[in-house]
């Protein structure tokens, strides 16, 4: 009897399993973009899968400069982000598409009568966000239909918005399921030109990425995190309603406008974003990586990790992979 009873108060001392600890950067303050994560997050399919997952607040530093400095294991990257530090050799690589297809636009006044085309916006006044992106992009869509390509550039961030709304700018971008959802409901008249519909290739706007190097060595707890949060994202496509409660709760404050996130939920899914037909959520088209890596490249935009603009087109077949995600 007394062997027992120090055998049961030693299974009693042993320490359960820990769950792994894990980080996931987040590319923005929280938005629809995340709602895979937190959801899986409240689900528990984190904890089930032995994770303890900690999702990072955003910071001044990218999120995909903490995952390729190993800071984050994970971390949710926007897509030209993410191409550009990996054509420097950034130690990243893409582990799920989060959105699909191109959500971003060019979008001006609704009520502007000489814009007609995007030729019109020649010699007319951008409001951008400061990066080599956007200037490539414009002018190529101009350019497309007959322009010289040239406007004026003024940097204002998420001020643009209200710099087009006054009429103190001409022209800005936008993401279609936000910001150009939160114009609808402001009740501010748009209209727009989609990129793909003037040269510019379609793409995958935002992935779900992770360091190389801790992908390599740690490959079982990697597909056990990708197919939680593609877990996420699933429910989030087939019940968006539900989905954006989740992400309003499990944010503890920081979206105030409930309206925003259950329109942005019905523009993801309704547009397409979270899934393809036929297809299951998260899975990355290499059409899609190739071409807009080689529109990034034609337009000097990748630099190598010394700097200077890449003279051949990148080898991109080891900048992503589909071997995490449930099929």
């Amino acid at each position: 009897m007394k062997h027992i009873l120090t055998a049961l108060a030693l299974l009693v001392a042993l320490p359960a399993n820990a769950a792994e600890k894990l980080t996931v950067a987040l590319d923005w303050t929280p938005n629809t973009n995340h709602v895979g994560l937190y959801v899986a997050q409240a689900k528990g399919w984190f904890t089930q899968a032995g994770l303890d997952v900690e999702i990072l607040p955003y910071t001044d530093t990218s999120s995909g400069t903490l995952v390729a400095t190993g800071v984050a294991q994970f971390g949710i990257l926007s897509a030209v982000g993410f191409h550009s530090q990996r054509a420097m050799g950034a130690d990243m690589t893409a582990v799920m598409a989060v959105v699909q297809h191109e959500t971003g636009r060019l979008v001006f006044n609704g009520n502007r009568k000489d814009i007609q085309r995007p030729a019109d916006l020649d010699g007319k006044t951008y409001a951008g966000f400061g990066s080599a992106w956007e200037n490539a992009l414009i002018s190529s869509i101009i350019r497309h239909d007959g322009g010289e390509g040239t406007f004026d550039t003024v940097t204002l961030g998420t001020s643009a918005y209200e710099a087009l709304a006054n009429g103190s700018v001409d022209f800005t971008l936008e993401v279609s399921t936000w910001e150009g959802v939160n114009s609808l409901l402001l009740g501010r008249p748009q209209r727009w030109f989609t990129y793909s519909d003037y040269g510019v290739p379609d793409q995958h706007t935002t992935f779900l990425g992770g360091n190389s190097t801790w992908l390599a060595a740690n490959a079982a707890t990697a597909s056990v995190f990708v197919q939680a949060a593609q877990r996420g994202y699933a429910f989030a496509a087939d019940n968006p309603e539900e989905a954006g409660d989740i992400l309003i709760a499990e944010t503890g404050g920081m979206l105030s406008n409930p309206e925003l996130v259950h329109a942005s939920m019905t523009a993801l899914v309704e547009g397409g974003f979270l899934r393809d037909p036929g297809e299951p959520v998260g899975l990355i088209d290499p059409e899609l990586i190739t071409g807009i890596t080689a529109f990034l490249f034609e337009a000097g935009i990748l630099r190598d990790a010394n700097g200077d603009v890449h003279k051949a087109m990148p080898d991109v077949s080891d900048w992503y992979t589909n071997a995490y995600l449930a099929r």
